[in-house]
């Protein structure tokens, strides 16, 4: 297989990386201790087409797929994990659903709005009774005439408060299990429908993680995405091709642990020379530099099966187990390396490692992708 990357997605990587390096890096800081990201960015990230990576270019998107958004999450996550988590959420989870579920009259209402950010998506599968175990959700939708009306909460939903269209699962049939679950397309500002107050976080700051509250919350039946109780089945492969965007975005936390590592061994110096000189901080180094090649290549690999129209359930699973957990080391790493300046805020290398943590939790912990990983070898033997 070829790893190396086709042109027109080598100029987007540049492009990204420009972006990211001029508009993201000298505020990332701020917005993380604000616990927000400016509404201006998310429209410049629209011109730029990175809203609209995963929509087919007849919705007003670029249609590039899976590796491409690889490339923008770790670009963008080298600077601010908040600001590609962001994008994760819209391209890898509501987008991803639409693209996946939902039927042509959705789309042609919602794609053009979501790849121009006139509308940020969020998808809303958690609970506070149901994390890991998806198909406990006790939200449900019960059938209203022409319709139905959605009670119940979802808890941890990325872009939550700025988002203008959800993609809610909700149990249609009791009796019927992770079968008689359904999603449904709902609209910021529906009645009953209520935003809570952004989570106080370890990381991920900037990124808006909130709870949602629905109080018989009526949707209509053009509002169902995707077929009747097909809702869970659908979310767990948004899930399994999701992983793959969080590996790449913890490849980019990695990597930027790595390179202000790198620049900070070189000018700092402890007896008489810079630490850089120091064996103890080169296997450090060229330990952090051998897992990120590893990581990216784990990513790509899977970001390439996708878009051959494959969906490797184990390679998504490889790549986000291994790509998160060496960015939490890489980013510790980054940290014992700063010494005390990097347990400040004055480094990013401390926000990094806050950020990194997320990875080995969402879209699946790291102890659910042992499990998927695990079976799926105990499968093929004898």
């Amino acid at each position: 297989m070829d790893f190396d990357l086709p042109e027109d997605i080598v100029a987007l990587r540049d492009v990204v990386r420009d972006f990211a390096e001029k508009e993201i890096r000298p505020h990332a800081r701020e917005w993380d201790k604000q616990q927000s990201l400016p509404d201006s960015l998310l429209g410049r990230m629209a011109e730029l087409g990175l809203l609209g990576v995963m929509i087919d270019t007849e919705y007003g998107g670029s249609g590039l797929g899976f590796l491409a958004n690889s490339v923008i999450m770790e670009e963008i996550a080298r600077q601010d994990g908040s600001v590609a988590l962001t994008l994760a959420a819209h391209n890898g989870l509501c987008v991803a659903h639409m693209r996946q579920a939902a039927n042509d009259e959705q789309k042609k209402r919602y794609f053009p709005k979501l790849a121009s950010g006139e509308m940020i998506g969020s998808w809303g599968l958690t609970e506070p009774g149901s994390g890991s175990d998806a198909a406990a959700m006790s939200t449900r939708a019960v059938a209203d005439g022409d319709g139905w009306r959605i009670s119940g909460q979802k808890q941890f939903i990325t872009n939550g408060s700025r988002a203008g269209v959800f993609v809610i699962t909700a149990v249609t049939d009791p009796a019927a299990g992770p079968k008689g679950i359904s999603a449904f397309l709902v609209e910021r500002g529906a009645k009953g429908f209520t935003v809570g107050a952004k989570e106080d976080k370890l990381g991920m700051r900037a990124s808006d993680t909130v709870s949602l509250t629905f109080d018989e919350t009526p949707v209509k039946k053009a509002d169902l995405c995707g077929k009747l109780g097909q809702g869970y089945i659908d979310a767990l492969k948004v899930l399994e091709r999701g992983r793959v965007g969080i590996g790449a975005l913890s490849v980019g936390l990695a990597r930027g642990a790595l390179e202000e590592s790198i620049a900070y061994s070189k000018s700092r110096e402890a007896f008489g020379k810079p630490i850089a000189d120091l064996q103890a901080i080169q296997f450090m180094l060229a330990d952090m530099a051998t897992e990120i090649e590893a990581a990216r290549l784990l990513v790509r690999d899977a970001a390439i099966v996708l878009d051959e129209g494959s969906n490797d359930r184990v390679k998504s699973s490889v790549c986000k187990l291994f790509a998160s957990e060496i960015a939490t080391k890489a980013c510790l790493n980054a940290i014992q390396i700063h010494g005390g300046y990097g347990y400040t805020t004055e480094v990013p290398v401390e926000r990094y490692m806050r950020d990194a943590k997320l990875c080995e939790i969402g879209e699946g912990s790291s102890q659910i992708q042992r499990v998927i990983i695990a079976r799926e070898l105990l499968s093929k033997v004898g």
